[in-house]
């Protein structure tokens, strides 16, 4: 029996460890978010030529709207293209891009990646340019995106992440992928520029030096989360990424289960494969170099989805306040942590969303979807078991809004 409490009591420790400090972090990014982040000023505002990269698979319900609302911008016309990178497209598709003023580029693999579509479009269209901004199919920028993105290049960055929020709130699944995209923003990106470390990158809406991006592409052959790879080798080079909190794409949120499985799925496959490659070297960058930031994003890797986090705080919280109550005497002969230490970290979770949370989310809708957060947690409890194989093979989300 000693031998059975003292593992029970070793897991206990290892599992408040690894949640412990997942909610204490989200909480100091939250916090910090909220203290704000001062943009410096730009040394040179030059006009840069912009190349704007928007690959798409599929994509004919939403690309050709999309290429025209591109070219509404309030950045000069001939300081940059749109370039719509077609990857097996409709026929009657490809005539009606063809009849607006954007570059449409063609291009067919054997397996389709965001990642080959983007390197094959750069190899066709040369080195003209001195930023890249890259989109997804389904993005819209505001009119004045271009030109913020180009004066943050003026700061003497090489990587900018713009504010990608979102364009549909039509379901309940929407919302609540609009409010975690936004924790995630405030967390990862804002909170941590806050602190003077890096942005998070989100595979769309950003942008880089041009010829910087070029190099560094070719090196990524990523078949999900190419951007994951892109942001690891630009902090293990010790290349600090910018976010623009005032720079805005829109971009469409999934609306059912069924995509936000698929979604969640690719994602969650990612980062246990790049946590897998990149975790010796971020120690070791950490010890020879100093290198915090790339260390912060190896952690990122492993870290529980902030909704699993909240859910499992919750059901443990929850079962050790019964376990207190109703057995105490249980509680006291055979686990190691007192109850209240697992009340302490929910709570901390729950602060740090609520921190991280716009108060344009703090309405009736909100209140309606939260109904489905023990749907949503349900899926990606379910996907931990689902992500054999996931990684290697292309999973394409469907764009196009529905009713």
């Amino acid at each position: 029996m000693t031998i059975i409490r003292l593992l029970i009591q070793i897991a206990e420790v290892i599992l408040l460890s690894y949640l412990g400090f997942a909610a204490f972090y989200i909480f100091l990014f939250s916090f910090a978010g909220r203290i704000g982040y001062r943009f410096g000023n730009a040394t040179l505002n030059n006009i840069r030529k912009i190349a704007v990269l928007i690959p798409g698979y599929k994509e004919d319900n939403v690309i050709v709207d999309v290429a025209y609302d591109a070219l509404n911008q309030d950045f000069p016309k001939n300081s940059y293209d749109v370039i719509i990178i077609a990857d097996s497209f409709k026929k009657e598709t490809i005539e009606k891009l063809k009849a607006l003023p954007v570059r449409t580029i063609e291009v067919s693999f054997e397996k389709s990646t965001k990642s080959k579509a983007l390197n094959k479009a750069m190899e066709i269209i040369g080195d003209d340019y001195d930023v890249a901004v890259v989109l997804d199919a389904d993005n819209l920028m505001e009119r004045s995106f271009l030109s913020k993105i180009n004066r943050s290049f003026g700061r003497g960055f090489l990587t900018v992440q713009g504010h990608r929020v979102a364009k549909n709130l039509n379901t309940n699944m929407a919302v609540l992928d609009a409010i975690s995209e936004e924790v995630n923003n405030h967390i990862y990106r804002l909170g941590h520029r806050a602190l003077g470390l890096s942005s998070a990158l989100i595979g769309s809406g950003m942008a880089f030096d041009y010829a910087f991006f070029k190099t560094t592409m070719k090196e990524v052959n990523a078949v999900g989360g190419f951007d994951k790879e892109l942001e690891l080798r630009l902090l293990q080079q010790g290349k600090k990424i910018e976010y623009l909190n005032d720079a805005i794409v829109y971009d469409e949120k999934v609306q059912n289960k069924e995509v936000f499985q698929n979604q969640r799925k690719r994602w969650l496959s990612a980062q246990f494969v790049y946590f897998r490659r990149y975790a010796l070297a971020g120690i070791k960058e950490l010890i020879l170099r100093g290198n915090i930031d790339f260390l912060d994003k190896v952690y990122q890797m492993i870290q529980p989805p902030r909704i699993l986090l909240l859910g499992i705080t919750f059901i443990i919280s929850f079962v050790m306040f019964l376990s207190n109550l109703l057995f105490p005497t249980f509680v006291e002969t055979w686990l190691f942590i007192p109850p209240n230490w697992w009340h302490i970290v929910f709570l901390t979770t729950v602060l740090a969303f609520i921190l991280a949370i716009p108060l344009k989310f703090y309405h009736w809708k909100t209140m309606k979807a939260v109904l489905s957060l023990p749907l949503s947690f349900w899926i990606m409890f379910t996907s931990l078991f689902k992500l054999k194989g996931a990684n290697k093979k292309f999973i394409h989300t469907q764009h196009g809004t529905q009713n």
